[in-house]
């Protein structure tokens, strides 16, 4: 007979608890050691999991999300996708808005998962998904409309559940580096991990005013999510650090080839970001986050196309 020793109910179960892996190989100085946090390693690919499950799970807990409700949500890519996910698992409708200029397989994601997918224009990027969202859900208030640069439980879900595995993981951590999207990994992480020790630097990597890097936003280019505001995010952030987009590819590749890590390019980003603070302090442990894996972005070249042609699409391409 087969004993099966532990057993998840869900597959919902498997989110969070990621792995981490020291990639200091790749660190400019001998005296700071440098971590992945591989959230990659969640179930349906990507660090947005673990808010996609606390938005739909605190909308239901406080009657916002009934039975049969139909969800709308913008997204550029990962949080649509663990969102549809979810929602088919619980008989939710979905509607995700989605800047058209999104690499193929993020649509493709979100058609197997069963969302339905209202086109955005891509010169407007995630701002113009987000507007269509915000005046689609006035038309229709009957449609749970979880904001994910709004909702609460976005930074909350990395302050119960990243940022308490990072500190468990690492408890001499001296930097924490991740990107700025939304915000909510950078609160909610950077939020626990001063409150245990408040010498943690807390870096947000982002792109030059008015250049895209993937899944990243300058919080100078006309919107700043309100959980940053609600969070007291000017008073978490310690800094800023800008990574240009050909340095995000160039990291991504470096994290594949000399570590076997093959993630997508916001890993870059927040890789290079970490290799800077490296740089320029004398010893230390820093941790960034590996929000997902690469396999979404094989159409764009991001890997192995000529390095001019993969800085051109990381501008032009939002993969997030």
């Amino acid at each position: 007979m087969l004993t099966i020793a532990s057993t998840n109910e869900s597959v919902l179960d498997l989110i969070g608890h990621t792995p981490m892996v020291d990639v200091s190989s790749l660190s400019p100085n001998p005296d700071v050691r440098i971590l992945a946090k591989l959230e990659s390693d969640n179930p349906f690919g990507s660090v947005k999991d673990r808010i996609a499950r606390a938005m739909i799970e605190d909308a239901e807990k406080h009657g916002q999300l009934r039975p049969g409700q139909t969800i709308v949500e913008p997204s550029s890519g990962n949080t649509g996708i663990a969102l549809a996910a979810i929602a088919r698992i619980k008989g939710y409708p979905i509607k995700i808005l989605l800047p058209e200029n999104v690499s193929i397989e993020r649509r493709q994601m979100l058609q197997v998962f069963g969302a339905e997918i209202i086109l955005t224009p891509g010169a407007e990027g995630s701002n113009g998904a987000v507007r269509r969202a915000e005046a689609l859900a006035a038309e229709h208030p009957d449609w749970c409309f979880l904001y994910q640069y709004g909702n609460d439980a976005n930074p909350r879900a990395h302050y119960e559940g990243t940022g308490p595995e990072i500190w468990q993981d690492v408890p001499d951590i001296t930097h924490f580096v991740a990107g700025l999207g939304t915000s909510g990994t950078l609160m909610g992480v950077g939020t626990f991990l001063k409150e245990h020790n408040p010498d943690v630097k807390i870096i947000a990597v982002e792109p030059p005013l008015g250049e895209r890097v993937e899944g990243l936003r300058n919080l100078d280019d006309g919107y700043i999510p309100p959980v940053f505001d609600n969070w007291h995010g000017r008073d978490v952030l310690d800094r800023k650090r800008v990574v240009r987009p050909r340095e995000s590819v160039e990291w991504t590749r470096r994290l594949v080839a000399e570590c076997g890590i093959f993630a997508g390019l916001s890993a870059g980003a927040a890789l290079a970001g970490a290799a800077k603070i490296a740089g320029e302090i004398d010893g230390g442990v820093i941790v960034f986050i590996v929000c997902d894996g690469g396999w979404k972005y094989l159409s764009t070249g991001a890997y192995t196309a000529d390095l001019d042609e993969a800085e051109a699409n990381a501008e032009r391409v939002i993969y997030f």
